[in-house]
């Protein structure tokens, strides 16, 4: 928690300009990935005090995390986690709010939306894309993991597909003022072999 709480704090400093003496009160971070990573980045997100919405596609992990406190609250909706985001975001709250979804669903609802994230990140384990390590969208968990034994091409190709389209709306944000960065999991490396 402590390295990603400094990683977000120093993301503000560094991309946005926030004074190295205040936090991020009023700022918007998505990411994902509640897994293998704990709730290290809702945590830090509330230990900041910005709005941190954490896109998670096993409903285990999200619920699993939000027992232990690390996440405050859980979604499924993705036109509620908008909602919710944005009053926090005028209430100035501090929030980690886990979307128990596909995290490129999320990103595309945000660019349709209009709505203002100013940082983003990912966390999936893109190190092992096509044995768990990232899901994509379009198939519900059960049916990724059906896929990825019974036709492994495939679901390579969804993977890709999946990235490619979570790089165009990281994309879209970036002109519109988002910063995103790889949290050394291989992100920028996999989506580049993408073709992304």
């Amino acid at each position: 928690v402590h390295g990603t709480t400094i990683t977000l704090l120093n993301a503000g400093r560094r991309y946005l300009g926030i004074d190295p003496e205040k936090d991020l009160t009023g700022v918007t971070f998505v990411t994902s990935g509640l897994g293998g990573m704990s709730g290290a980045q809702a945590k830090a997100a509330t230990i900041t005090g910005c709005v941190g919405v954490i896109a998670e596609i096993d409903p285990r992990a999200a619920r699993k995390r939000h027992e232990q406190g690390w996440v405050m609250e859980t979604e499924t909706d993705l036109d509620r986690v908008l909602v919710r985001m944005e009053k926090a975001r005028k209430t100035r709250e501090a929030l980690s709010l886990a979307y128990v979804g596909n995290i490129v669903d999320l990103w595309e609802k945000i660019v349709s939306s209009g709505a203002q994230v100013e940082l983003g990140s990912d966390q999936t384990s893109l190190h092992i894309p096509y044995t768990g390590g990232y899901y994509p969208a379009g198939l519900t968990l059960e049916q990724s993991n059906e896929m990825m034994t019974k036709d492994p091409e495939g679901f390579k190709e969804k993977v890709q597909e999946s990235l490619r389209r979570q790089v165009a709306a990281i994309d879209v944000l970036a002109r519109r003022g988002l910063a995103f960065w790889d949290y050394g999991n291989a992100f920028l490396l996999e989506a580049g072999r993408a073709g992304a």
